[in-house]
């Protein structure tokens, strides 16, 4: 069976790493030479375009930072849309937003092609290791189509609702993550100030109700490290926790919290840049604080 990848990223290129050994593999990116270089290292096809790409898949897998380029893709010579054959299955793993996804999946319809969005969590490390979280938005028939091609790089695969459903709750769990970086930031620099250490705080937090991912995880290994690797960007953080908050007003549900957290972030990107990682955020609440989290006392 041939399947179709376009976008080989940061996360992209290991998840089409799974499928190159298990089926026939065409892979489409925007920087040609990274799909020239993935085809020869994983006996895959290098496509010259998307309709190339797509072009007797029964599955085409997009892996892109915004729902908007997704769609981009569909129209033109080289479009999607005029090449994916009836009875394919687009699945979008793309971190996009819901109303877009279903503008996607209407006009596919049209053709007789399905739609799954898809987007996944866990990182370019879950990735790797085939073990990403993925959160499925679509009807049932071409959920059942994906499934076995999602298997190949997820370990909890689920499906949330109709069109839409993934990219929703994905956003809002970007929301969180966004909610905890900023709050345990804030905290740890209150602490610092007053003269507790971080590793003290901690210590006392990561044994109690406040613990987190954020708590347990992401600050020792790289705020307290300083080491703030760049595995995802805050840039695209921004965007999907805007989505969230996007995606709250449209459905008329107040969200003080989710609206604040969206302007606090795009406040951090516009001061750290587009290359800065999401858990450097800590670093502007200690410019603003004037203390620096993990400080040997």
């Amino acid at each position: 069976m041939k399947v179709a990848f376009l976008g080989l990223g940061a996360i992209g290129a290991p998840m089409a790493r799974h499928l190159a050994p298990q089926y026939t593999l065409s892979v489409w990116n925007r920087t040609a030479s990274r799909a020239t270089d993935f085809a020869r290292e994983n006996n895959a096809q290098a496509a010259t375009s998307p309709a190339d790409a797509v072009r007797g898949a029964a599955i085409a897998i997009t892996c892109l930072p915004t729902s908007r380029e997704v769609e981009s893709l569909l129209d033109g010579e080289d479009g999607m849309l005029g090449a994916v054959d009836r009875g394919a299955t687009l699945v979008d793993c793309t971190s996009g937003d819901p109303a877009t996804s279903r503008r996607i999946a209407a006009r596919l319809a049209e053709r007789g092609v399905g739609f799954v969005d898809a987007p996944v969590s866990g990182g370019v490390s879950g990735a790797v290791k085939g073990i990403l979280t993925i959160m499925c938005g679509g009807d049932e028939g071409a959920m059942a189509r994906a499934r076995p091609i999602l298997e190949a790089f997820g370990e909890k695969i689920v499906l949330c609702g109709p069109v839409g459903a993934g990219h929703a709750v994905k956003a809002i769990n970007q929301a969180m993550l966004g909610v905890h970086i900023w709050s345990l930031a804030e905290g740890l620099v209150a602490l610092e100030k007053a003269g507790v250490s971080t590793a003290t705080a901690l210590e006392v937090i990561n044994a109690s109700s406040g613990r987190s991912n954020t708590s347990m995880n992401l600050f020792p290994e790289r705020v307290m490290t300083r080491a703030f690797p760049r595995t995802f960007r805050l840039a695209l953080m921004d965007k999907d926790v805007r989505i969230a908050a996007d995606f709250a007003r449209e459905h008329g549900v107040p969200s003080p919290l989710l609206q604040l957290v969206s302007e606090l972030l795009r406040e951090a990107r516009r001061e750290l840049g587009e290359e800065a990682d999401h858990v450097e955020t800590a670093k502007v609440l200690e410019e603003w604080a004037g203390v620096e989290i993990g400080r040997k006392a």
